[in-house]
Parts: structure tokens; sequence; C-alpha cells
């Protein structure tokens, strides 16, 4: 086997979400100067082009005729015409005019039903077909900006509930911290299992919603999801009273082909279940799919719009802004970015990515509700004053779900078993140190061990076991 130069090593050693943090600054900084234009008869989208011959120019002819209409000579005037995209700006980076953004505007006349409405699925066809995405000839792209028209954004079904929806069918009040749980462990468990870890979770009135993991699959012979449910919310109901009139929502996990998708969630939902919880970036059209079959229902089931593989797309070249915009207007209620922590991220998004995708969630349309925001992947008893703190801040409190798995599933006792129990109370404890604001104006970066610090200091003995499992490191 041939060794490796240093130059080929280099090579693979590149960092490319370096590139992308940086690409994505200067791209920002572009679009606020010069924004994507919006016409209300297309759909306009910017791109960032890197192109081994063709100008930016060229490129976006390739794109109308191949993308659109097919015709390079097209009649004044005509149903062609009406049909082809069209360049409305180019944004050039260097001399070469192979470098920079394109904004191209795709005409609503070849996309829309006859009722005015369009799908997810049809844009995403159109604004990253194959020849913006799969021909040799792009070195690099990524779909940057989606500019798309308010009556067309109203046909959108979006989420059934939304934040405020949330909260007042599980009676949580607007600016109170909303908590969720992952099941754990999350996979290899029977529906009495799950029973019995979801009625360890709604003996918590912390928590507003509980999940069960992508990995636990729904047409399992030792394990079926009608009989899970079955079980989680007879689990919820035994614990009513330990939850002072609070609901609880539980969403199985639901997966495998769309016919399979909605037998599963009709059947669940039959069971019981007040959500639902499915990975779209692989099924298009699964969110609309089932928003649209839920909709007539007296309380449709909340839906999580679980983001397992989305990096595939956005490292393909699709903003994670882009899909998540999408998948808001299809109609998921929750969506998770990622907790705010010190040090290096240990989830995406994180920078500038993060705030975008946070913003487009929230962002006022004309018509759909908002989506809440779930903050997961790493959330512990550790940050989540840091999160609470950013929350309050922003003024955005009432759009968030603080979600935490194995920060309170799989933190043990003195008996070396995992309690989730010890874990919620640790949260608890961590959340009532940051109501007495007395970390309020210690650094990001000096946040955890002044809560080490302070957890030693006042006895709090769940938190500081938590902690000490968390960061083994930070704690000795």
């Amino acid at each position: 086997m041939n060794a490796l130069d240093s130059d080929i090593l280099n090579s693979l050693w590149h960092d490319a979400d370096t590139r992308e943090a940086r690409l994505r600054e200067i791209i920002t900084e572009r679009l606020a100067a010069r924004p994507t234009p919006v016409d209300d008869d297309f759909i306009v989208t910017t791109y960032f082009f890197a192109l081994r011959s063709w100008t930016l120019e060229h490129a976006s002819k390739e794109i109308s005729y191949h993308a659109t209409s097919g015709t390079k000579h097209i009649p004044p005037g005509s149903l062609l015409e009406q049909c082809t995209a069209k360049t409305v700006g180019v944004d050039a980076f260097d001399a070469t005019g192979r470098l920079g953004l394109l904004h191209l505007a795709f005409p609503l006349k070849m996309l829309l039903q006859p009722d005015g409405h369009l799908t997810s699925c049809d844009i995403l066809h159109t604004v990253a077909g194959a020849i913006i995405f799969d021909v040799h000839e792009v070195q690099d792209v990524r779909l940057v900006a989606l500019q798309i028209p308010d009556k067309v954004i109203r046909t959108f079904p979006g989420p059934a509930h939304g934040p405020q929806g949330i909260r007042k069918l599980t009676g949580f009040a607007p600016e109170e911290p909303a908590f969720g749980t992952i099941l754990k462990p999350t996979a290899g468990i029977t529906p009495d299992e799950v029973g019995a870890l979801v009625e360890e979770a709604a003996a918590c009135p912390l928590f507003l919603f509980v999940k069960e993991d992508e990995n636990l699959y729904p047409r399992l012979d030792y394990s079926p999801v009608e009989a899970r449910t079955r079980q989680a919310v007879a689990a919820i109901e035994r614990a009513r009273d330990k939850r002072g009139g609070r609901g609880l929502i539980f969403a199985p996990h639901i997966s495998g082909a769309p016919n399979e998708i909605l037998e599963t969630v009709h059947a669940v939902v039959e069971a019981g279940a007040t959500g639902v919880m499915f990975s779209e970036s692989f099924a298009g059209g699964t969110v609309r799919m089932v928003r649209e079959a839920t909709k007539q229902l007296q309380t449709p089931p909340a839906i999580y719009g679980h983001n397992a593989g989305i990096g595939v797309k956005t490292r393909g070249g699709i903003r994670r802004e882009m899909i998540d915009l999408l998948a808001r207007l299809d109609g998921i209620d929750f969506r998770q970015t990622a907790p705010v922590r010190p040090g290096e991220p240990f989830l995406k998004p994180y920078g500038l990515e993060w705030e975008a995708s946070e913003a487009i969630l929230m962002q006022p349309f004309p018509g759909p509700k908002p989506t809440m925001i779930v903050r997961a992947g790493g959330l512990d008893q550790g940050n989540i004053g840091l999160n609470l703190a950013d929350a309050e801040k922003r003024g955005i409190t009432a759009n968030v779900l603080f979600l935490a798995g194995s920060a309170i599933n799989s933190i043990k006792n003195a008996s070396d078993k995992s309690d989730s129990k010890l874990g919620a109370e640790a949260m608890m404890q961590a959340l009532e140190v940051h109501r007495t604001g007395e970390l309020r104006d210690v650094p990001n970066e000096e946040h955890l061990s002044a809560l080490l610090a302070l957890a030693e200091r006042k006895q709090l003995k769940a938190l500081r076991e938590a902690l000490r499992q968390r960061y083994p490191a930070e704690a000795r």
C-alpha cells in the first residue's frame, strides 16, 4: 500500500467548517448591503457559486434552461417565457466573474397548483436541482437565501400549535421555562419499560414534553409503537395528580415508507399520543403529509420535526435555515437547534448558522405560526443557566423548549444505577441557581467552575453529583 504524502494528508485534514463559517460571514455582509430581490410572481433564490470555467452570468443561463423551460430561443410574451427563470442580480467577488452570488427568479407560473399552493418538495426540486448541484462545472455551490411571496406562504399549513398553542395545550405560562426529556435507553426497550420511563418523567412537573429517540423504531415485534403509546398515555394519567394540572406531550417515534408513516400516525393518535416525532431529512414531504392528514382532528398531534441527517443536506450545499424554513411552513411544531455552551460546540448549528436557524423558526410570517425552538444536544445542568439567560436576554423564553436526555436519565445514584429523579432534581437545582441571579455576572467561560463551587458551598447534592458525572475533568 502506497504511503500518503504530506500534501495529500494536509488536504484530507482541510477544515471545511472553518471555511464555511468564514464564507457565511462574507455572504451575510454582502446580502446586508444588497439583499435578495423580492418579486410577488417569482420565488427568488440566491446562490453562492465557485465555477470552474463558466461565469456567473453563463451559469444563470444554464440553470434557466435546464431547471425551467428547457428552451433557449423563447418567443417574447409566450407561455414559455412566463415559465422560464430569469437573472435578477449578480455579485461577483473577483475579476474572474466565476466566484460570487447569483440571484435567480423562478416563476410561480411553472409551479403553482390551480388553488395557488405549492409544496416544499417542488420548491427544492426546482431550486436545488441537478444543474445547480450535480454538474462538474460547479466547483462549489450554496443555496443561501429563498424569497417566497407572501401569497404563497399563506397557503402552507404551518404548525398546528406553535409555541403559544403548545403552552396553552399543556398549561405552561408564556414566560415559564419549559423542559422536555428523551427516553433512555434509546433502543432495546419494551412497551412496559417505555411506560415506566414515561411515568418517571411525568412525575416531574418541570417537563412539558417527552419523546422517544429516533433509534427506537415503530414496527418492532417485541415493542410495537401502539403498545408503547398506550403504556405512556396510561403512565401520564397515573401521574396527573403530581403535575398540578399541567399536561405532558408524549411523542412516539414514527418512521417507515410514506404509507407506513400515515398508518402509524393514525394508530398512535388513536392510542392517545398528543405528539409524533419523526425525521423528515430523508423523507421529503412527510411533515406536510402528516400535517394535512391530521389537521381536521379537534387537537392535532404536535409534530416534532427531528433533524437527524440534516447535515447531509447542509454540507451538501443547502443552508440549514432554508431547510428549517420549509419544515416550519410544512407544519413542524418543534425543531432542534443547539444549546449555548462555553468552549467548542458539541453540535451544529453554531455561530451565525445557529442565529439564522433560530431566527427563521421565529420570524413573523403572513399565516404560518412560529415553530418552537428546541435547545438540545448536550444541554445539561452545567449550561442550562447560560441558555436561560440567553433566552431571557433575547426575549424568546416563550418560544424555547429546553430538552435534556442523558443529563436527566443517565445520571447515576449512589447505587450506580441511572436515576432520572436524581437528574431532574439536579436540573431543578440548577434552575433555582439561575433564578437567584448569583451567577448573572459570571462570564460564560467561567460559568461551570462557578456553578461547581456554588453547588459545593450550598450543599446542592444532586446538582453537584450531576456536574461531577457530566464534567469529570472540571469537577476533580
